[in-house]
């Protein structure tokens, strides 16, 4: 698939034409889908929007929206009226959205053509995207591996050609995990940075939208188009929120190494270790950090979120909207539409949400868990007054196989480089870091960047010269 940069030039030039390369999107999807399962929809009045793509671009050639044309994929859990938002759950099945999400209509009205949505696991709870209701979604790149989660269907979407970007949300680690699978750019803004209207919420304190793509520039613009201050969400941030953060030519760049802890894969190790070696290279300065908090985020992670979760879940009845099982009173209504309108893995976190935030629980847990998220980010705030960002890899392992993590605390230990980001709330972007070779395959593996918060640009700026320009 080509850039949007790529796609913008030959729509100019007229070499090719939105309703040709919507086409091409079809053909790949209906080549490839049956066996990817990347996408739960595909939206045929893209075609349609593409034509209309054609004539604007006969008319006035450059002088057009930045994005038009440029075919898009769309996690199942973001609004776009009129078609399905299912979360991948049995329990919205069949339910459609009444309106736009924000960054749906920023990027519309930049020009993007919706193509389908993808697959995700149940509610964005997952890193695998085998908890989705309505099937698993394979890897690209090795269809005996997961393409990870919970974004593993927009992931898998780019990674099969079908789109040149896709949309995600994050809330763990959800973009880039995948995108470290894949071999794609994954992009977390700062939080806020992005509004959340017409999201489907998981944790409303940690949930972020962000691009998947082929290359940091297309993750950029993307980006770009979605972010800005957004009445409808209060926690998105304006231009003053933060202190700006400059772009440098070099940087000081610290490494966590003490954070490297049990169950990092040895392979993905050496290759970090051989990536640092040539940001030292480039002229950058690598010195070590401590982040002791950092370990910790897991456990806080997954008191948090949970939490978040079931006060967010608790809408889903039976009653106002979604599935509703058919029962004698009210009281059953409501445990039969959840006990079957929701997965185990949803069950399991709501489960645990409501034990924490329960009476007699709350301070011991839900509150510790929410100092520990201070003091992590008072830790990251002191370490980013020395140096310029942080680096770690991606994900402990490359791409597991199915079934390979069927305990769900070593699931968990996959979003371990990842969770510490959304708990602080700042930015962070994986790229491609190599790969490393499993039963004959050669399987991807990422490298992320750290930036203090609303250093979004310094993270674009380093990756288009680490990665765009060395392609």
């Amino acid at each position: 698939m080509h850039t949007i940069a790529e796609l913008r030039a030959a729509y100019i030039s007229g070499e090719k034409k939105p309703s040709e390369v919507i086409k091409e999107v079809f053909a790949v999807i209906e080549e490839k889908n049956d066996d990817v399962f990347a996408f739960l929809d595909v939206f045929e009045d893209a075609l349609a929007a593409a034509e209309l793509a054609d004539v604007v671009y006969e008319k006035n050639g450059a002088d057009t929206p930045p994005l038009l044309g440029i075919p898009v994929a769309i996690k199942t859990n973001i609004l776009i009226k009129d078609k399905r938002a299912t979360a991948s759950s049995k329990i919205l099945e069949n339910y459609t959205a009444t309106y736009d999400a924000t960054i749906v209509r920023r990027l519309r009205d930049a020009g993007a053509i919706f193509v389908g949505a993808t697959n995700m696991d149940e509610f964005a709870m997952g890193s695998s995207t085998e908890s989705s209701a309505f099937g698993v979604t394979k890897n690209p790149l090795d269809t005996s591996r997961v393409p990870g989660g919970s974004s593993g269907g927009s992931a898998a979407a780019v990674a099969m050609g079908a789109v040149p970007v896709a949309i995600g949300t994050d809330t763990g680690g959800s973009i880039r995990q995948p995108a470290a699978y894949c071999g794609l750019i994954g992009y977390k803004p700062t939080y806020g940075a992005v509004s959340r209207y017409g999201l489907i919420a998981l944790a409303s304190s940690l949930d972020q939208a962000g691009p998947f793509a082929n290359t940091v520039a297309d993750a950029e613009l993307i980006h770009n188009t979605m972010a800005g201050q957004d009445d409808m969400d209060g926690t998105t941030i304006t231009d003053d929120t933060y202190p700006a953060v400059p772009v440098k030519e070099t940087y000081t760049i610290g490494v966590p190494r003490d954070f490297f802890t049990e169950g990092v894969d040895e392979d993905v190790l050496r290759a970090f270790d051989t990536h640092v070696e040539e940001l030292k290279a480039l002229g950058h300065t690598m010195v070590d950090i401590s982040l002791p908090l950092f370990e910790k985020g897991l456990a806080a992670y997954y008191i948090v979120m949970p939490a978040e979760a079931s006060s967010n879940l608790a809408r889903y009845d039976g009653i106002r909207y979604g599935y509703s099982a058919p029962a004698e009173s009210l009281l059953e209504v409501y445990e039969k539409s959840r006990a079957e309108g929701f997965g185990d893995e949803v069950k399991r976190r709501i489960l645990l949400g409501t034990h924490v935030l329960s009476a007699g629980y709350y301070d011991a847990y839900y509150g510790k868990a929410e100092l520990a998220r201070k003091k992590m980010r008072e830790e990251l705030d002191e370490v980013f007054k020395s140096v310029d960002l942080i680096v770690t890899p991606t994900t402990p392992t490359p791409a597991f196989k199915f079934g390979e993590n069927t305990d769900p605390l070593a699931m968990y230990r996959q979003d371990i480089f990842t969770v510490p980001v959304n708990l602080t709330g700042v930015p962070a972007i994986t790229l491609p870091m190599g790969a490393v070779e499993r039963d004959g395959t050669a399987l991807p593996i990422g490298v992320q960047y750290i930036a203090p918060h609303a250093g979004d640009a310094r993270l674009f700026a380093l990756g288009k010269k680490l990665y765009d320009e060395r392609r």
